[in-house]
């Protein structure tokens, strides 16, 4: 794929250039580690415990978000990061290098769709500034400072997920529907994604004139692949915990002793105050700072105000059509959730579980045929957030 372009297009390693100097600049404005392993490294752990023959941690790491499970330790995560840590460990140990991982995640998604663009039919320059925005220009971009172990899982699973929409639309199903359950071994509520990449695939072929039977035998690897995945997944948290859908988090002291509870409807209010509405700035002391516990998505993470503005034009003129209702439908679903979550991610600039949602609105847009470019008042909206986020991270990182 990239061999398709390099000899005449400059534009991906610009992309390289673009995000390893905004990668430079922040590491120096802040002091944080480039390529340094991280102490939040549980994933690097849990596979070096694997190696040990243990499904659990060998003891306690107090720092760490921990079950706690018959009176053993373990990670309370999804496991396909550590999967693709395993081989590392054996060249690194416990000292994996995350923060180059997720930087190199980060790079894999952006060219990934940069070249996807590019077959679309977008020219280099809307091509790159698409790619780079969509990557950088939201709150994905402070997770790439850090391969901490709740960055290291969103990135990858943007990642694959971003794989998953280009693989669909590069007619390759197998592939997508394969990236889209790996996804789900970072991050659970990214299986939401199979119901506009299904009715996608299945609404296109029907217009080529495929039967229902001829679009099953496309997809029949790539569902094959996919529960593969899942059954490996459930094995694996029934062997932990006793359960196939649970992964831990429900076995963490605040939860499961200390009376907190993950998931509530009575908590969408709270997080739709800050997630929704929340201005990104606050005045303390005569002084203006930025929020350190999150703010509006719709601010942090642009495209998806982007992409609300793209369906009501769609409406207004007619172009609506049943597969992008389906990515926005999903979409709203996929808020609907993750609001219900207890803290929306803690700690963060922006909206950090908002990351798992950018990868719509690139499928939205890659649903969009008839949009060829970028707009001079989409990219310059979308430059805007991607600076303030610099500015903001110098305030606001781990």
């Amino acid at each position: 794929m990239l061999s398709a372009y390099s000899k005449r297009d400059y534009v991906p390693w610009l992309l390289v250039f673009a995000m390893c100097f905004t990668w430079i600049v922040l590491s120096y404005a802040t002091g944080t580690s480039l390529l340094d392993p991280t102490s939040f490294n549980s994933y690097s752990r849990q596979a070096m415990a694997w190696r040990q023959g243990l499904m659990h941690l060998p003891q306690d790491v107090p720092h760490l978000e921990l079950a706690v499970y018959q009176g053993e330790y373990y990670v309370s995560f999804p496991p396909l990061p550590s999967v693709m840590l395993w081989p590392l460990t054996f060249i690194f140990g416990m000292d994996t290098p995350d923060n180059l991982l997720v930087k190199l995640y980060a790079l894999a998604a952006c060219l990934m769709m940069y070249f996807s663009l590019r077959q679309a039919g977008y020219s280099p320059v809307s091509g790159g500034l698409f790619a780079f925005f969509f990557c950088f220009s939201s709150s994905m971009l402070p997770l790439t400072m850090s391969g901490a172990v709740w960055y290291h899982a969103q990135v990858l699973a943007f990642m694959l997920t971003v794989f998953s929409v280009c693989f669909l639309c590069r007619d390759m199903p197998a592939a997508s529907l394969l990236c889209c359950a790996l996804a789900v071994g970072c991050r659970p509520f990214n299986a939401l994604y199979l119901i506009p990449l299904l009715l996608s695939y299945r609404l296109i072929q029907r217009r080529a004139g495929m039967s229902f039977r001829d679009t099953f035998n496309r997809l029949y690897w790539g569902l094959y692949l996919g529960f593969c995945v899942a059954l490996a997944l459930g094995l694996y948290n029934y062997l932990r915990f006793g359960n196939p859908l649970e992964f831990g988090h429900n076995y963490l002291p605040e939860f499961s002793t200390q009376g907190g509870v993950q998931f509530s409807i009575e908590q969408i209010g709270k997080n739709a105050k800050t997630f929704l509405w929340g201005w990104p700035l606050k005045t303390v002391n005569r002084t203006t700072q930025f929020e350190q516990y999150g703010y509006s998505m719709l601010l942090a993470c642009p495209t998806l105000s982007l992409m609300l503005f793209w369906a009501v034009r769609d409406c207004r003129r007619g172009a609506m059509r049943w597969e992008k209702a389906a990515v926005l439908l999903t979409c709203l679903l996929h808020v609907f959730f993750l609001l219900q979550h207890r803290t929306f991610g803690g700690f963060q600039l922006g909206a950090r579980y908002a990351v798992d949602l950018v990868p719509y609105s690139f499928l939205y847009l890659m649903l969009t045929p008839e949009k060829k470019r970028i707009d001079r008042w989409e990219a310059a909206l979308l430059a805007a957030v991607f600076l303030f986020t610099c500015v903001g991270f110098t305030e606001v990182h781990v």
